[in-house]
């Protein structure tokens, strides 16, 4: 049960994705930077629908049976949920209709069915006839017994089709708009020096006539409706079955999840309303009145071409110690890297795979798979590793929330290849990020690989801020290589990763060791010596670490927190020697790293991690936190993360309401840390 010392998780949430709001809001950040914060914002809003607003009605109505982590009054949470969405809502309607004065400015219009000159009338018929019109199944749904099943994620155009001399009564269909299959975004023939887009629904409102006009029908109206069902597979521990079989039924059933929200145009004919509530089963709860347009997350992939101005974002390059080297391996063996992308080039890390798919000394190849890219160049390097003898063991987690499909498929695809599939540990989420080569020289064997905050993705290591830790250290590849083995083995091999000597590991000895670690700064601080923790993770919400930092705090430990997403701790108290420096910084790039830093007395102890401090990562998942030994590595990171501390452009300041008020610069010099840490790196790059 939630503590309560500690801030609603859910409310949390809310608020960061206020914060992403926020970003769009910012008219000094570009149009077409501002259209993808609100389609972040609308995804993120969906995902929270999906798996938290979902849980909360499964506890309210499950009470104490409820077979999950229990929050304190789920029904008052839910009813604040509400109220903040609709506060939200509201402002990103505000901020839309803003946004779309700005792109009139720049030349680029947003039309729709009503506003079509004829020529880019006669277009948009084309295109609806060749390529919409196979695309769309038109129901008429009063005839239909049972009530089709709206899938998740997509929206549809409820229709009311009427006859101007009201001879035959009015009649309702749905219509599935197919953004899967076809853009939403159609750009129409137009003057010089002016863009016209018009969207995929409202090609299909125009061509309205030519598909229900043989009925009889001359009058329609269509508005937008999306439903957002309850995404999380139950995986019971019934051991019968396989797990591959589980999570295909759950994947079955999640299409079918229970309605938790019904989005719609709040301009629809009030009679279609009723029926559809009536027909799909919705209570008041699950309805949130919106605009004309849902499923914003589409806006994401709002064409660039139609801008003026390209994007100005500054390409990754590679590390300066690798740069001049004809081999990434052959510097590991001398010398830890870190790589901090998105600023370092993820090309890196394939070269470090694609070395030891073609060196003959190389034996083996293991390595974790959480999220990969859908054209992975990591998958290619392991199967030409295959080709060339090496032994690939791949661990991919089938139960990566929302990558089930994918990763099914990718089990399938590495098995065909010859590569060792391992697909996860009962009850436990493997979400280390963990590689392990192989290589005998003469007579030798010698391990190295990775450690990283990261999943194997070149395509989010380009917006993702994280590191990856390259190494041949012994100590920390020996702990690598029992936990590879524990997860070849996990019911014999338990006691493998209680034996890591450096490594923190989750669900074993994580919390009980950076509690540890809080303890040592406690301790420090009250005997007067240095002592301050530095925390950057992605989410805080684990009561009982929480409560060794309340502690630490009020012991006169400084406690510096940078978290992007949810902060359950009241950063400020009476009782605190000082108040607790909490910030979260959404800019260009999501921060996604996870960095802890201890004083230690003058003698700093620096760790990168796998797992934010929510109970999830710390007692239900395989996670993983690294030390990093080498002084240089060390200085780097704390550099980097006392920018971040600096921020006073993107930072916005976790106060106890969660206000996201911005950091004051205090007529000092801006800083952007995203763009500071590009500076300091590229600098760094220069000198070396």
């Amino acid at each position: 049960m939630l503590h309560k010392k500690t801030i609603a998780r859910d409310i949390s949430w809310l608020a960061f994705n206020g914060r992403v709001l926020q970003e769009a809001a910012d008219d000094s950040v570009p149009v077409k930077e501002r259209i993808k914060f609100l389609g972040i914002f609308s995804n993120n809003l969906d995902e929270f629908f999906r798996v938290r607003v979902a849980a909360l009605r499964k506890m309210l109505e499950l009470g104490n049976k409820a077979k999950m982590h229990l929050e304190v009054d789920p029904e008052k949470i839910l009813n604040q949920i509400q109220q903040k969405i609709l506060i939200q809502q509201k402002e990103f309607e505000r901020i839309w209709k803003e946004i779309l004065r700005d792109l009139k400015k720049e030349h680029v219009n947003l039309v729709n069915d009503k506003k079509l000159s004829t020529a880019q009338q006669q277009f948009v018929l084309n295109y609806f006839n060749e390529e919409v019109r196979s695309s769309i199944v038109p129901l008429m749904i009063e005839s239909l017994n049972q009530f089709p099943v709206l899938n998740d994620k997509s929206i549809y155009l409820a229709c009311t089709l009427s006859k101007k001399d009201e001879a035959i009564p009015n009649r309702f269909a749905l219509v599935s708009v197919p953004v899967r299959s076809l853009s939403r975004f159609l750009i129409l023939p137009s003057k010089i020096n002016e863009q016209y887009i018009i969207l995929l629904e409202d090609v299909i409102r125009f061509c309205l006539p030519n598909i229900f006009s043989f009925f009889g029908y001359d009058v329609f109206s269509s508005h937008l409706i999306k439903v957002t069902r309850d995404a999380e597979i139950d995986i019971d521990n019934d051991l019968s079955g396989s797990l591959i079989q589980k999570i295909e039924k759950g994947l079955k059933n999640r299409k079918k999840g229970k309605p938790v929200r019904f989005v719609y145009d709040k301009e629809i004919d009030e009679s279609l309303l009723k029926y559809l509530i009536k027909r799909l089963g919705l209570s008041k709860a699950n309805l949130i009145p919106g605009a004309r347009i849902h499923n914003f997350k589409d806006f994401i992939n709002f064409p660039e071409k139609v801008f003026s101005n390209k994007n100005l974002r500054k390409k990754p390059f590679t590390h300066p110690q690798l740069k001049n080297s004809t081999s990434v391996t052959s510097v590991i063996m001398e010398k830890d890297i870190m790589l901090h992308f998105p600023y370092h080039s993820f090309n890196s890390v394939i070269d470090l795979l694609r070395e030891a798919a073609i060196d003959p000394e190389v034996m083996s190849i293991k390595i974790t798979c959480y999220r990969l890219a859908s054209k992975s160049k990591i998958i290619n390097a392991l199967t030409n590793a295959v080709r060339n003898g090496k032994q690939v063991t791949v661990m991919i987690e089938l139960r990566a929330r929302f990558d089930e499909e994918a990763n099914l498929d990718w089990k399938i695809h590495l098995e065909e290849a010859g590569i060792k599939v391992l697909i996860g540990v009962h009850n436990l989420k493997v979400h280390a990020k963990l590689c392990l080569i192989k290589k005998k020289i003469n007579n030798t064997i010698i391990h190295y690989g990775f450690v990283s905050t990261g999943n194997l993705n070149e395509k989010t290591a380009l917006v993702y801020g994280d590191h990856c830790l390259l190494t041949s250290d012994r100590q920390i590849m020996a702990d690598v290589n029992k936990i590879f083995n524990y997860l070849e083995n996990p019911l014999k091999r338990i006691g493998l990763l209680s034996a890591c000597k450096i490594l923190f590991v989750s669900p074993i000895n994580m919390r009980r060791q950076f509690i540890f670690l809080i303890n040592k700064e406690i301790k420090n601080a009250k005997l007067k010596k240095p002592a301050s923790i530095t925390l950057k993770v992605n989410s805080l919400s684990d009561h009982h670490l929480i409560e060794k930092l309340y502690e630490a705090s009020i012991a006169g430990v400084e406690v510096k927190l940078i978290i992007r997403g949810i902060c359950c701790m009241f950063t400020e108290a009476k009782r605190n020697k000082k108040n607790i420096q909490a910030v979260s910084i959404i800019d260009e790039y999501l921060e996604h790293a996870r960095v802890i830093i201890f004083e230690n007395n003058g003698s700093k102890k620096v760790f990168i991690s796998s797992a934010d401090w929510m109970v999830r990562n710390i007692d239900h998942r395989i996670e993983v936190a690294c030390p990093i030994l080498e002084k240089d590595i060390q200085q780097e990171l704390i550099d980097i993360t006392n920018i971040q501390l600096s921020d006073n452009v993107k930072a916005r300041i976790l106060d106890n309401n969660q206000d996201n008020d911005y950091v004051n610069p205090r007529n000092t010099k801006k800083i952007r840390s995203q763009i500071e840490t590009y500076n300091y790196l590229s600098k760094n790059a220069s000198i070396k």
